[in-house]
């Protein structure tokens, strides 16, 4: 019951709204899906696989270095003068300088014009230093390495070993041996770790840790985080992959080197890796807030524009009445259907108010015609009386009398039967009666007595014919039958506050309240003159006031208000109250 209530009092704009919101909502929450799905995710996924790229390509510098390195330890393995200055025993010979000189000149063949070491050493079998290329005062415990199991078995091949010494410096070491397999000492390079510290510098936005196969870092970043835990970094590593660690905010990506087991980890954060995917999606979001903001705004207005000619239509409906039937086109109208709907409002309207004239005119012809009908039940009593005396003063030969109540009753008759449609003033009615009375004087001469008051200002007053004069006539057949004379008539008019009263009273027997309720409900029954009377169910005086307040309510419907009274002393008196601006009921 409620929501149908609120169904109903929602405007015909909220009603739009309502029903273009859920597609509006479906369209952007569509829009976000979609971006989510074929922009995000791919972005994403993309994102995190050029992260687990940027550790194989860091992976890869790193193993061209060391094939470098490689090819420059095989290039001076390849020098037979070197192998000539390490044997000793067939070439005792040669001194200690001219040895060393030789060593050099062979390492110089090797490294070629550049050189992107730190430097490179010459030993014997026993780990003692023969020759260095710069000097670098780097030591190196060979006899330490080559006991050690790990090392021992890739040393006495033709394998190379990486070793960090004392000082943090990567050495490459490998065994100068001959095609025969006799190791005749050991050949050190030194990296250079400003160029490894360059390529793992060289990515932004991540940390960027070497570890070896002991689980050992040997390399990290300028601005690696230091807090990043050690065990994560030493677990046994295999392949290359990428992961989220414990915390759940950084992309650790890996990549194993099948050549020297050197494990190259990048570790990013997610916020970092993800920069640019989240720009995206918070690009996304904003624009789809601005186009859900600029589409609830452009729908609300359209809503109002499309309703606001309905609402201009609805006021010029509102503000019509009955006399008022008038549509001003409103030129402002953009929708053609409600231009139309416009026109075609008006042409009904014109069709109703020639309907409502044609019908004003029948009800107004129709009111006449009663109002002439129920007028004409009361001259031709009127008429009977007034001729029943003037036989009566003619019989006592009182001709002056008979002249003068011809006159009268001339006079009476031009008022009765003249424009019987029009309405007269109260003046005029009071005249009518006063002509009456004297008339009706002339038969009761002294034993009537009557007086008229009436207030100046209620001349002007509009009135049917005919509706003072029969109460009166009223009082002299009816009240004073039981009632010795004089016999008295008082008339009152007045006017105040825009309400006009009648009251006529007289000193007769009066009525008994069975007789007047009776009057009362014959009134309320007639319907307003209505419908039928039934001559039979009343006395003759009752019928005449029940017509003559049938015509007063023909013109003053609900403004006006009947009444009738014993006095407190004696007679009774009928009151007519109407008024000129407002209804009773």
């Amino acid at each position: 019951m409620k929501l149908g209530s609120l169904a109903q009092r929602t405007s015909l704009r909220t009603k739009l709204f309502l029903t273009f919101f859920p597609l509006l909502l479906l369209i952007l929450g569509s829009f976000l899906v979609y971006v989510n799905w074929f922009v995000v995710q791919p972005l994403r996924e993309k994102t995190v696989d050029e992260t687990l790229l940027t550790a194989e390509k860091l992976s890869e510098q790193l193993d061209d270095y060391l094939d470098v390195q490689n090819q420059l330890s095989q290039r001076l393995l390849a020098n037979a003068r070197l192998f000539e200055a390490m044997d000793l025993e067939r070439n005792p010979a040669y001194t200690r300088l001219a040895r060393v000189r030789m060593l050099k000149e062979a390492m110089f063949q090797a490294l070629g014009p550049s050189m992107d070491i730190r430097d490179m050493a010459v030993y014997d079998l026993n780990g003692i230093p023969v020759a260095s290329y710069l000097g670098t005062n780097v030591p190196l415990d060979l006899k330490s390495i080559t006991r050690e199991p790990k090392y021992a078995e890739a040393l006495n091949g033709s394998h190379y070993i990486l070793y960090m010494t004392q000082s943090d410096t990567m050495a490459f070491v490998r065994s100068i041996i001959n095609v025969d397999g006799e190791i005749f000492g050991y050949l050190s390079i030194l990296l250079d770790n400003a160029y490894m510290q360059r390529v793992a510098d060289g990515v932004l936005g991540s940390d960027v840790y070497v570890v070896d196969a002991e689980g050992s870092v040997v390399l990290k970043s300028t601005h690696a985080d230091k807090t990043y835990p050690q065990e994560r970094l030493g677990r046994e590593w295999s392949g290359s992959g990428i992961y989220t660690d414990g915390s759940d905010d950084r992309y650790v990506a890996y990549q194993k080197s099948d050549n020297n087991g050197w494990t190259t980890v990048v570790v990013t954060s997610k916020e970092s890796a993800l920069g640019s995917v989240n720009s995206v999606r918070n690009i996304s979001i904003i624009v789809i807030v601005s186009l859900t903001l600029f589409s609830f705004a452009y729908l609300y207005f359209s809503a109002s524009n499309f309703v606001l000619p309905i609402r201009r239509l609805r006021a010029q409906i509102m503000r019509m009445n009955y006399s008022n039937l008038n549509l001003q086109s409103d030129s402002k109208l953009q929708n053609n259907d409600l231009v139309l709907l416009n026109e075609a409002f008006g042409e009904l309207l014109d069709r109703l108010q020639t309907s409502i004239e044609r019908e004003k005119l029948a009800v107004h012809e129709e009111a006449m015609a009663r109002n002439s009908a129920l007028q004409a039940h009361i001259a031709p009593h009127f008429i009977h009386n007034a001729l029943y005396l003037i036989s009566i003063a003619s019989q006592e030969g009182k001709n002056e009398a008979v002249s003068d109540m011809c006159k009268q009753l001339s006079e009476s008759l031009r008022y009765i039967v003249s424009s019987p449609y029009k309405h007269v003033s109260m003046l005029e009615e009071i005249e009518h009666t006063r002509r009456y009375l004297s008339l009706v004087e002339r038969n009761y001469e002294e034993d009537l007595q009557w007086e008229i008051d009436m207030d100046p200002s209620a001349d002007a007053i509009q009135l049917p014919r005919l509706v003072i004069q029969p109460f009166v006539e009223n009082c002299i057949e009816h009240a004073f039958n039981r009632t010795d004379p004089p016999w008295t008539i008082r008339i009152q008019v007045k006017l105040y506050n825009g309400l006009w009263a009648i009251e006529i009273g007289d000193n007769g027997q009066g009525l008994r309240p069975e007789e007047i309720k009776a009057i009362m409900d014959k009134i309320e029954q007639s319907d307003h003159g209505i419908q039928d009377m039934k001559r039979e169910s009343l006395g003759i005086g009752s019928m005449g006031i029940v017509n003559t307040v049938n015509r007063l309510k023909l013109m003053y419907k609900n403004r006006l208000f009947f009444n009738i009274f014993n006095n407190a002393d004696q007679g009774a008196t009928v009151q007519i109250i109407a008024s000129l601006k407002r209804d009773f009921y």
